[in-house]
């Protein structure tokens, strides 16, 4: 919204919170719609607009890993904070997809360095930080999927490198590609 845009809502709402002296439904409706647009409009101006969305910028953390739930699903302290982390364009098998939710844990556990730089991506519906987590140079995001230990999550995934990657794992039947089944699909299997 550009400022012009801004300073008419303003002035609108002005006018209404004027009249609003003798008319308390006017007065509320007036604070009601200021207060609902009000984060919109900071975000356009450059503030930082509602606390619940989402971030999608690209930012760059220096973390330590805490520990490691599943294929796709770590604790990371950045800068003091505990993080839930869901890796970015890919989904793991489940813990209960035995044995191949365990198997993705461990080789996600023994390529995980102590400390990692995440590239922040986003927000998930559940508040988790979503990123690309970063060892010496190399997405382990990119390596699950090389390694078979996860599939690439087209819904989610608009980055070509992965379904390079995962074609790649596929034709040499690397982890959940070694045989059919729903550890290919983890979403498929959550349903």
């Amino acid at each position: 919204m550009k400022k012009t845009q801004v300073r008419t809502a303003i002035r609108l709402a002005t006018r209404l919170i004027r009249r609003g002296r003798h008319n308390r439904m006017t007065l509320f409706w007036a604070v009601a719609a200021i207060s609902l647009t009000a984060p919109w409009l900071l975000t356009d101006l450059g503030g930082s607009g509602a606390p619940w969305a989402g971030s999608t910028v690209a930012e760059r953390l220096s973390c330590r890993v805490e520990s490691i739930y599943d294929g796709d699903t770590m604790t990371v302290r950045c800068a003091g904070q505990e993080e839930k982390l869901r890796l970015h364009c890919i989904d793991a098998p489940e813990m209960g997809q035995q044995p191949w939710g365990r198997r993705s844990r461990d080789h996600l556990r023994r390529i995980t360095p102590e400390r990692v730089e995440i590239v922040a991506r986003d927000r998930d519906r559940y508040g988790r930080l979503v990123g690309e987590v970063m060892a010496e140079g190399r997405s382990l995001n990119l390596a699950m999927v090389d390694a078979g230990q996860a599939a690439v999550y087209d819904r989610y995934c608009s980055d070509g490198r992965y379904p390079a990657v995962e074609r790649q794992a596929r034709q040499m039947g690397r982890g959940v590609w070694a045989e059919p089944g729903l550890q290919q699909r983890p979403w498929e299997w959550k349903k």
